[in-house]
């Protein structure tokens, strides 16, 4: 999975060439008013999955140097502890962001978003259990955490999702979900929220690549999984 993990330096130089070239990064709520057409400007969004301990302490320096937001989707269960779900394939357990520090993560003008509540495949569950993973994570994750707005966007688990998963998130009440679907946001795309594309930006992603993939209009609809930071 080292692939899937990007270093403080190479984070920084990212988000400073973005900024050199005029552009602000931005929370998923902060995007919001952009994507709904209320807004114009340069901008990005900024996305962690699953709260690692890292994000807090390697790249929010990084954030609040350059004056970005950013959404960190969060495993409710799992706040606390580990990657465990990564276990049985040999990956590394580190740890996941405390109760505490995702406090201290919004407190410093980030934000949390709902990850579920165990992070499974999706696709593999019934409605039932879709239903309590996506809703119920939204639930415990606002008795957690204290945000102005509350806990409104969502990303599915290794990028799977089925039509029933996408109505849960509905049903749930979150205003935006984001797949691994690559590809970028555009309001010509008359894209449904609930299924955002992301741009991946990996271990081996130089600045060239950077440019190349937040400049240049692609889909790829194999949806696959991304585990590091992204940008909508």
């Amino acid at each position: 999975m080292r692939g899937l993990v990007v270093s403080p330096q190479s984070f920084s130089r990212q988000m400073g060439l973005l900024k050199l070239l005029g552009y602000k990064g931005l929370s998923m709520n902060d995007l919001e008013p952009y994507l709904k057409g209320e807004k114009q400007g340069k901008v990005f969004g900024i996305t962690f999955d699953d709260g690692y301990e890292n994000n807090l302490r390697c790249a929010l320096p990084v954030l609040k140097h350059f004056g970005f937001t950013s959404t960190c989707y969060v495993i409710a269960s799992l706040v606390g502890k580990e990657n465990s779900w990564d276990a049985e394939r040999g990956v590394p357990q580190v740890p996941l962001m405390s109760a505490q520090q995702l406090q201290d993560w919004v407190d410093a003008g980030q934000e949390v978003g709902s990850h579920t509540l165990t992070h499974p495949s999706l696709p593999s569950l019934d409605s039932s259990r879709q239903a309590e993973e996506i809703s119920i994570s939204r639930l415990r994750l606002d008795s957690i955490v204290k945000q102005a707005k509350g806990v409104r966007h969502f990303c599915y688990p290794y990028g799977g999702f089925n039509k029933i998963s996408v109505e849960c998130v509905k049903d749930a009440g979150y205003v935006t979900a984001t797949t691994t679907v690559r590809g970028r946001v555009s309001m010509a795309d008359d894209l449904h929220f609930l299924l955002l594309p992301r741009v991946l930006i990996s271990r081996s992603t130089s600045l060239f690549h950077l440019l190349l993939k937040c400049f240049t209009r692609y889909e790829d609809r194999r949806g696959l999984g991304a585990k590091s930071h992204s940008y909508a």
